[in-house]
């Protein structure tokens, strides 16, 4: 039987790509940026996708805006090639534009090309009669500047998340600036921070996410590329200036502290042993030596890399640390324990502090009464009116103060429960409740005696906080002064390194990292914001609110049951798959909450069955 081929169908010829200099280039930056190791390869890539699929040829790059992941900075970076392009080679078949415009001076006939040429003419005229519109580069050292920079260098180190909150951002881009970025100047409304909104106009950065994350767009990276390159081109001609003016001076007193180039731990250990121990040398001639030697060791460390980062700002806000010695330990308290209400009472406790020595700082607290922060000491600078923003870590201890009959009315609105809620999901690890007895006042509340000591015993053994029981205003100052000077001995030797709760959680146990002499602790902007009591809720946030709202349904309950069902929709859909209506009443009933594993229990489960699934009111 003949061996013959058998074709079973007709197999069509893949078509070329009709825009053959796009797909090129697109490869082109898709490869140097995988080379570099950016994110942005991944962009280039979906473009190319894209663009393979488009079956009708570009004439530019502002053509290509419609298809799917071309963006204003892709679409710019093609127009600028295409230019390129043409000044090179000219515009001839070459090139992906196949429009009729371009095909007619080649079909035209020798009679008709002083018209084709006049025309080009009137073209080559309104070109160059329209202006070109000047692209925005932010002032150096503005807060613009300094934001692209520091965005630019985080997504230049390895391991880069590719974006960056807001208060790592403000902190790391404040050396590179010359305002601050959360004090406006003298007379004025706006700080720094001001820029990012132009910056966003421009198309040169991306604000998304709740909390708000901000990363750059391709048009914002090649600014900030550009930013980058001009800044480190300038500190090594800098560089270089004070290094033949240190070569040029003669003297006894002058040190050369740049001859070697050693590991930074060396070279760390080299300058703190110069300080100490050459007292003869000029405070001024110290600093330059030391600052060309940094200076030279940085440059020399980003020529071996490729990345260009200055010393102070290319770490990233989540490894900043301040070491024993460089930060006071300050009380802060919250503004509404000094003004409003009994203000007789309220500035008795401010006059107790100070009575007793105390540094304390009155701000806006979102959550709790009073709180620790260990501040980073600054001094002022020559020629400014406020000193530099000191850095700030919150100490892991925070109090929430109650009078008992101001217990008792929080009882009784429920604030209660909810400011226990959002003390123990604030991030720090030691709540306290101060209770002020005072003294026989608890015998003509609302509420009878017994129930408010079970409340605080509650509090004690079920939520794990700290009680702490005072007679009276002066009692709670004395017990604020004990215990700030007991933090202040507590962290005196210690390291304290800042963690980010969005990225790292909650950190390991306090009592190992004190042992060790090191710590890790928030920053207050991040813990205050995060602590705001009406920001946008997550839908399984909201759950647990109207879960809290039942009575009998505690925080550790409504956790346990979100651990099973995260929103209302997924319990109504458990609901719906249940055969009957008693096993829709006991579908809550056998799961366990708290420490002990009790389960919720036949009542609590029938309860929020019926408010879920009852249609019309409660009987």
């Amino acid at each position: 039987m003949p061996t013959d081929q058998v074709c079973l169908g007709r197999k069509r010829p893949v078509p070329s790509c009709p825009n053959p200099l796009f797909l090129q280039w697109l490869t082109e930056l898709r490869d140097s940026a995988k080379e570099k190791g950016l994110k942005t390869q991944y962009v280039y890539q979906k473009a190319i996708n894209s663009l393979k699929k488009y079956p009708l040829p570009l004439k530019n790059g502002k053509e290509a805006k419609i298809l799917q992941n071309f963006g204003d900075g892709i679409c710019k970076i093609l127009d600028e090639r295409l230019q390129k392009h043409y000044r090179e080679n000219g515009e001839g078949p070459h090139n992906m534009a196949s429009s009729k415009q371009m095909e007619e001076p080649q079909k035209e006939p020798s009679g008709n090309l002083s018209e084709h040429m006049k025309q080009t003419q009137k073209e080559v005229r309104k070109e160059k009669g329209t202006k070109k519109k000047r692209e925005y580069v932010p002032q150096k050292k503005s807060g613009g500047y300094a934001v692209l920079l520091t965005l630019y260098r985080h997504t230049q180190m390895p391991g880069s998340k590719g974006f960056m909150f807001r208060n790592e951002l403000q902190t790391e881009a404040q050396p590179l600036c010359e305002k601050s970025f959360t004090v406006p100047d003298l007379g004025s409304k706006y700080t720094a921070w001001s820029s990012v909104s132009t910056l966003i106009q421009k198309d040169l950065l991306v604000k998304t996410h709740n909390p708000a994350r901000y990363s750059l767009t391709d048009q914002g990276l090649a600014l900030a590329e550009k930013l980058d390159s001009e800044e480190s081109g300038m500190a090594k001609e800098h560089v270089e200036q004070m290094s033949e003016e240190e070569d040029s001076q003669d003297g006894p007193d002058v040190v050369d502290l740049t001859s070697e180039e050693e590991d930074e731990e060396e070279q760390e250990d080299k300058e703190s042993w110069w300080v100490e121990t050459v007292p003869v040398v000029s405070s001024e001639r110290l600093a330059t030596a030391l600052s060309v030697n940094q200076a030279r060791a940085h440059i020399s460390e980003s020529d071996a890399t490729g990345k260009s980062q200055t010393l102070e700002s290319g770490r990233t806000a989540t490894s900043w640390h301040l070491p024993p010695g460089s930060y006071d330990i300050v009380l802060c308290v919250d503004v509404i324990e000094t003004t409003g209400g009994s203000s007789g009472r309220k500035q008795e406790l401010v006059k107790e502090l100070q009575r007793n020595c105390v540094t304390f700082d009155i701000r806006k607290l979102n959550v709790g009464d009073f709180l620790w922060v260990a501040r980073e000491k600054v001094t002022p600078v020559p020629g400014q009116l406020r000193p530099p923003v000191g850095k700030e870590l919150v100490l892991d201890y925070i109090i929430e103060r109650k009078r008992m009959d101001d217990l008792c009315g929080s009882i009784i609105d429920g604030r209660f429960r909810e400011q226990k809620f959002r003390l123990k999901r604030c991030g720090l690890r030691k709540p306290i409740y101060l209770v002020e007895e005072c003294g026989s006042a608890a015998a003509h509340l609302s509420l009878p005696e017994s129930t408010l000591q079970q409340a605080i015993v509650n509090t004690q053994v079920v939520d794990g906080f700290f009680v702490k029981r005072v007679q009276d205003v002066k009692e709670s100052a004395a017990y604020l002064t004990i215990m700030t000077r007991y933090l202040q001995k507590l962290y005196h030797n210690c390291t304290l390194f800042c963690r980010s709760r969005e990225l790292e959680g909650d950190g390991g146990d306090e009592s190992e990292q004190t042992a060790n002499l090191s710590c890790s602790l928030m920053a207050f902007t991040e813990f205050n914001y995060g602590a705001i009591k009406n920001k946008c809720q997550t839908v399984r946030e909201v759950f647990a609110r109207q879960l809290m709202q039942i009575s009998g349904v505690s925080g550790d309950k409504a956790a346990a049951v979100l651990e099973h069902y995260s929103t209302v929709s997924s319990l109504l859909q458990a609901y719906d798959q249940c055969s009957s209506e008693s096993e829709k009443e006991k579908l809550l009933s056998s799961i366990k909450y708290g420490k002990l594993k009790r389960n919720l229990g036949p009542a609590l489960s029938r309860t929020i069955y019926q408010l879920y699934c009852t249609r019309g009111p409660l009987s």
